[in-house]
């Protein structure tokens, strides 16, 4: 990202991205831009997972701790991870050591290479409960952010139904706005018209 002098003001951002060099960092590049790569959305299907009950700060200082422990968010590699696997990763401190969300990224996995084999993609899938484009939801502010939706609700439940774990209607709102597949950057965010 290029520094931003003194001299030069800061473009308008989202509320929630705060200060935090990291946190503008994800605003300014990766939140909310389409995401159609398998992997990518795997990752993002992971990390929000496993964000349940922690800030998005917590997770996006593990990111690489994760891509390093989840062999780069390779799901056919994760599929196949057994109870060593489960240990090893309990183990690792540069992850969120909870066994039901290290089993759970697991057992996704092996529902996401279900999916893409009757999909084709897994983006294919996942991008049919916004009829394929993204969904401006023109956000005056943070305060106006939905915690779900009825897209939402209705991926988790298909998601449930396909053996997903921690896929919660928030967990995929949360998922949704990370991929792009809402705009809801803040109308007066500098990246909201970038994405529209």
């Amino acid at each position: 990202m290029k520094e931003e002098s003194d001299s030069a003001p800061a473009p308008p951002r989202c509320a929630w991205c705060g200060n935090d060099p990291l946190m503008i960092e994800y605003h300014d590049r990766e939140w909310g831009v389409p995401v159609h790569d398998d992997q990518r959305l795997f990752e993002f299907l992971v990390l929000e997972g496993a964000q349940a009950g922690l800030s998005w700060r917590t997770i996006l200082n593990k990111r690489e701790d994760y891509r390093r422990a989840f062999v780069g968010f390779d799901p056919r590699a994760i599929s196949q991870f057994g109870p060593k696997d489960v240990e090893r990763l309990l183990a690792d401190s540069g992850i969120v050591r909870n066994r039901l969300k290290v089993e759970g990224a697991i057992r996704s996995a092996a529902a996401f290479l279900a999916v893409q084999e009757e999909f084709g993609s897994f983006g294919a899938y996942v991008w049919k409960f916004v009829g394929g484009k993204p969904v401006d939801h023109r956000i005056g502010s943070s305060a106006d952010l939905a915690a779900r939706t009825t897209e939402s609700d209705a991926m988790s439940k298909d998601l449930q139904r396909r053996g997903f774990k921690f896929v919660g209607p928030t967990i995929c709102y949360a998922f949704m706005q990370a991929v792009g597949m809402v705009n809801d950057h803040e109308t007066s965010c500098f990246r909201h018209d970038q994405l529209s």
